[in-house]
């Protein structure tokens, strides 16, 4: 958000700024949604408060979703309707961490999992994972940070921000470890849509099927261009819904509910604009990952999902750029190019870049930041 404010500050000055910073597609969401939003508006029932857990129909048709993208069955009665997947984040550590208890993180991680984790008074533990790992955590990892106090992993995948996707094999190593050690998993499943190489990303739940500890964490954010909108969801067990659904109560009761109706025709409506916007990114990936790995002294992997790049920028720090911190820094403010270093993700030395933008703009951005660096 703080890079972000900076481009747009550069810009009301007349520059001309590339933005690789948002986690957010630059489509406009699709007609359909906003023309059932715009019906919603004029309907009496949306003008008053609803149920704190979602609207029922709604709530049904993230069951079906859910069936028909984790592959996991459940009822109505195991979801509740978020402002936004953040705070499906939020509740889910409200209502299972308790003072003391230990939160695994594999690094790098989205920058809300600790903060979340510490406001609910638990310990955000740092599980290193390795660019050579495809940044990926295993069973062997993850058991050198165990201890009596771990309540909690936090499972990403598609990952924010390096691309990573577990497969169905690694994911299913991943939850059986969870089962055997009592340990709860937060999977967030956000960017499940958006992968490259296979038709969905495996969901943990539906390869641990006997494991139901687990919360899952999803919405409509990224797959059908509606961050603005706030409507996200999480599905679990029906004890930790409840107390999630009285959390919510408190601090924000019902979603609006024309946000709702719009992510009702999000689900239920055409889906072809998912997979046009698939597409498009796809195509940006594999022009921004090249780009970047033809960079001296960049180290970068084929990301397998979501919308982003995570390039290994630590050979060329030093004298000029000390950190990537630095590094960020100055090609925002010399180049004119807004990312996101690594320092925020738990992983100094790297850079995030997001390829929600245009291909020319990626072209025109990445030859700037490798004019920078060649100085």
């Amino acid at each position: 958000m703080a890079i972000s404010a900076r481009a747009r500050a550069l810009s009301l000055l007349g520059e001309d700024v590339i933005a690789f910073a948002a986690g957010e597609p630059d489509f406009p969401t699709p007609e359909h949604i906003t023309a059932a939003a715009a019906r919603a508006c004029y309907d009496p029932k949306n003008h008053h408060y609803t149920a704190n857990a979602g609207l029922p129909e709604l709530r049904e048709a993230i069951a079906a979703y859910t069936k028909e993208f984790s592959c996991v069955e459940v009822d109505s009665s195991e979801i509740v309707v978020t402002n936004g997947a953040k705070q499906a984040v939020f509740q889910a550590f409200a209502a299972l961490i308790d003072p003391g208890d230990e939160v695994l993180l594999p690094v790098p991680h989205w920058v809300t999992y600790p903060a979340g984790v510490e406001l609910s008074g638990g310990v955000p533990i740092s599980v290193p994972t390795s660019i050579e790992a495809g940044f990926k955590v295993t069973v062997a990892d993850l058991e050198k940070f165990q201890t009596e106090r771990t309540k909690m992993l936090v499972f990403v995948s598609p990952s924010n921000p390096s691309g990573a996707v577990y497969t169905a094999e690694e994911a299913r190593q991943i939850g059986e470890w969870a089962a055997a050690n009592n340990v709860w998993v937060l999977a967030d499943e956000i960017y499940q849509r958006l992968v490259y190489h296979v038709d969905l990303a495996p969901s943990l739940a539906h390869e641990t099927p006997r494991f139901e500890n687990w919360v899952l964490v999803n919405g409509v954010a990224k797959s059908y261009a509606m961050t603005g909108w706030r409507v996200g969801w999480m599905v679990g067990p029906v004890d930790v819904m409840e107390a999630a659904a009285r959390h919510q109560s408190h601090a924000t009761s019902n979603v609006a509910n024309v946000a709702q109706q719009a992510a009702l025709a999000a689900l239920t409506g055409p889906q072809d604009t998912v997979e046009e916007m698939r597409q498009a990114f796809d195509r940006r990936r594999k022009l921004m990952f090249s780009m970047l790995d033809d960079i001296d002294g960049f180290t970068c992997i084929e990301p397998e999902g979501a919308f982003y790049t995570f390039p290994d920028v630590s050979a060329v720090l030093g004298d000029r750029f000390p950190t990537s911190a630095d590094l960020a820094n100055a090609i925002i403010e010399q180049a004119h190019v807004a990312l996101v270093p690594g320092e925020s993700f738990g992983a100094p030395g790297f850079l995030r870049l997001s390829y929600t933008t245009s291909e020319r703009e990626i072209q025109d951005g990445i030859e700037r930041i490798a004019a920078l660096v060649r100085g």
